[in-house]
């Protein structure tokens, strides 16, 4: 399980190059290979995605789950042709000169060693939301990614979609006039997660492998596989989980990077079970004049709306609601003046992904604009999980206090990270 130093640091210049000449070479060919790295929900609706688009298969599917690798086969494979092999440890996988991509869809502790051991193997990235667990492996993907020249995506689909490429555009245009508040929200009925016990791992699962870099924790049965979200040892809460999505296209619409100050307010409430992290949580991000909200509700769905999320963003000139079924532009009287759908960007997301590897494109949501939305997310928890307000270098999004660094940071197994940044 341990990680190889020279590895992880990305290698000698002479074996980068030489895996840099071969996956050019891969890469002019029309068709592209990939590797897929968790498999259950998310990861086989990506193995779907990818599956109906042209010039791409999946070599491998890798996963410690015994039972999702075989759905995680049949998602990539859903018309016949090439089945992927199945297998537990994606590094095999890595090790493959054939491999062109990996495919990241595990737990958020498993997100940034994942992409910094596909980078220093010479493979390129697609890894889901939130990119990292923590800032500061935000920043070591970053350095990974620029000092092996390879192409990361992170899921945040909608980035690539019609609908918010279309909405972001007439807000940069002017539409609004100046943006000065930024609103979004996130609104799910979950159910409880119950309290669970310590027991010993089921048999179809190799959790040393699920736990990865991660430091060991007991067994729990009711962790695995969607609750870990709700634990701070494997997940980043609702703000990470599914607010990180609109706070992105906050951040976008209103072309920020880092705030100056970040306040976090909320709690659980809801319910009397094993949860950490706040089923109920308003953040408010400062910046030079703008304003960024997020609240989340995992207990009670929205009444405006059916959809469970939403962006709201008010400027000088008037103001402009959207969400996946479309947007709509109000003059300052709240008059409606406009209004039209588009795609959420789902498979376009892909495409772009394997365009950019092709060099045929710029990807759309790159590690840097990964890392910065993220971040919000981490300042956010951060903030709540400290009970104040969070003071930022508005040049780097540093905390200012660095009594807070265990939060900057967190420690892994022995072998698995470095000291170092790569």
């Amino acid at each position: 399980m341990e990680l190889n130093r020279r590895t992880f640091v990305m290698g000698s210049a002479a074996g980068l190059a030489a895996l840099t000449a071969r996956r050019a070479a891969a890469d002019a060919n029309d068709t592209l290979v990939l590797a897929l790295m968790g498999a259950n929900n998310r990861g086989s609706q990506l193995a779907a995605g990818y599956a109906k688009l042209k010039g791409v298969e999946f070599a491998y599917v890798c996963d410690p789950d015994e039972r999702a690798v075989a759905k995680g086969i049949d998602a990539a494979t859903p018309s016949g042709g090439r089945r992927p092999k199945g297998i537990k440890d994606f590094r095999e996988a890595l090790d493959d000169p054939a491999v062109d991509g990996l495919v990241c869809a595990a737990p958020n502790h498993w997100h940034a060693a994942a992409t910094i051991l596909a980078c220093a193997a010479g493979k390129h990235v697609y890894v889901e939301k939130p990119c990292s667990q923590t800032p500061d492996e935000g920043e070591r993907m970053i350095a990974a990614a620029k000092s092996a020249s390879r192409v990361v995506q992170v899921g945040v689909q909608r980035r690539s979609g019609s609908l918010y490429r279309d909405a972001v555009e007439r807000v940069r245009n002017g539409a609004i006039g100046e943006v000065i508040l930024a609103k979004s929200w996130y609104y799910s009925n979950r159910p409880s997660i119950g309290q669970g016990k310590q027991t010993e791992p089921p048999a179809w699962l190799d959790y040393n492998l699920w736990q990865g870099p991660a430091l060991e924790q007991p067994f729990r049965d009711n962790v695995i596989h969607y609750n870990w979200h709700f634990f701070w040892h494997w997940g980043n809460g609702e703000l990470g989980n599914n607010g990180v999505h609109t706070v992105d296209l906050c951040r976008w619409a209103l072309g920020v990077d880092f705030p100056t100050r970040v306040t976090a307010a909320g709690g659980r409430y809801r319910y009397d079970d094993d949860q950490q992290t706040p089923d109920t949580l308003s953040v408010t991000w400062e910046f030079d004049g703008r304003t960024i909200l997020w609240e989340g509700l995992s207990w009670s769905v929205s009444l405006a709306t059916k959809q469970t999320v939403g962006v709201e963003l008010r400027g000088s000139k008037g103001s402009m609601q959207f969400d996946d079924s479309g947007w709509s532009i109000f003059d300052e009287a709240g008059k409606l003046v406009e209004q039209n759908g588009g795609g959420r960007g789902d498979t376009e997301h892909l495409q772009n992904f394997l365009d950019a590897v092709r060099g045929n494109a710029e990807v759309n949501a790159t590690i840097d604009d990964g890392h910065k939305s993220a971040l919000l997310c981490h300042l956010g928890n951060i903030s709540y999980r400290t009970g104040r307000p969070l003071e930022i270098d508005a040049a780097s999004g540093r905390l200012l206090d660095s009594a807070l660094a265990e939060y900057w940071q967190r420690k892994y197994r022995p072998g698995w990270m470095s000291e170092e940044k790569a």
